[in-house]
């Protein structure tokens, strides 16, 4: 029986890293393709020839030529400008929008039934874009966010509970940036509200270094942003949608009802299955948090009218 194909533009960190990681679990066939000459062919040959240590029997294919990618069945966009230090995502809006666009069209054409998941940043804007290029289903095209910020999110309070981060279940909506908001009464250590374990001022501080998360990565490194943490974010979601699973997985979605939200791409829990978002989940926030979030989608609109789309 084939496996499943899955197309990973960009072959930078990101989409290489999540090239690497869908072939060796098995997950699906990859092609990997990119506008630098050579640069995908090289990092997929080097993975294949990891597969005699690592015994994957999937395959993955670098490619510079759109042909290539045709019939997959998701694709995924990493392509793009990564931040430097100083940038903040809104900075490389108009300079991803472009390439994004070009991306989009691409792809659509030659995989009309893909599903679509958009990883570059700013991201709720582009995942917006690319519904409008590709003229997809609002249902086959989502973004790669929720899902990272609230790993984040699981992250520090595994730290500060002093448990093992796969313990922790955590929830993060709203867009991937300063405005993002999270749900600590939705996250739990070990099944108990974070609320009856950690303090008040404890979950405050970890509350803002989730949403500050790439920023001090991106602080470290100086010339590159996340990718190992990114990659398996944007992996658990394709698995979801490939094993037709339909996970609960925070996830930015078109959103015209729940939460208040009308007509706008945003951050929220939601089922994903073969068929792209099978349901948005919606949970019972504060007044503060359904404040947030709408404020954090006035935000995203604000930037996806400056596109003129």
């Amino acid at each position: 029986m084939a496996k499943p194909k899955v197309t990973v533009v960009g072959a930078g960190f990101v989409g290489a890293t999540t090239a690497q990681r869908l072939v060796e679990k098995e997950i699906a066939d990859v092609v990997l393709i990119d506008v630098v000459e050579g640069l995908a062919q090289g990092k997929a040959l080097d993975m294949m020839e990891s597969a005699p240590i690592e015994g994957f029997k999937t395959k993955i294919t670098g490619t510079n030529n759109y042909t290539d990618t045709q019939n997959s069945d998701v694709v995924v966009i990493t392509a793009g400008l990564a931040r430097k230090p100083g940038m903040s995502r809104d900075d490389l809006l108009f300079k991803n929008a472009e390439i994004v666009g070009g991306i989009v069209t691409e792809c659509a054409k030659h995989s009309p039934k893909a599903i679509m998941v958009v990883v570059t940043n700013p991201l709720d804007v582009m995942v917006y874009l690319a519904w409008k290029k590709s003229g997809f289903d609002n249902r086959r095209v989502f973004g790669m966010a929720g899902e990272l910020d609230s790993a984040r999110y699981a992250y520090f309070i595994s730290e500060a509970a002093g448990c093992f981060p796969h313990e922790v279940q955590a929830m993060v909506l709203g867009g991937h940036g300063d405005e993002m908001v999270p749900v600590e009464q939705a996250t739990t250590v070990k099944g108990k509200p974070i609320t009856q374990i950690l303090k008040k001022e404890q979950i405050e501080i970890i509350n803002q270094r989730t949403r500050d998360g790439g920023a001090e990565i991106v602080k470290y490194l100086k010339t590159g942003s996340a990718f190992y943490a990114p990659s398996s974010s944007v992996v658990r979601m394709v698995r979801s949608i490939l094993e037709d699973r339909n996970e609960v997985i925070a996830s930015c979605v078109y959103v015209n009802g729940p939460y208040g939200l009308k007509d706008i791409y945003c951050g929220v829990p939601a089922k994903l299955g073969r068929k792209g978002v099978t349901e948005v989940v919606e949970l019972e926030l504060t007044p503060q948090q359904a404040a947030a979030l709408k404020t954090s989608a006035e935000h995203v609109l604000e930037n996806c009218n400056k596109l003129s789309l």
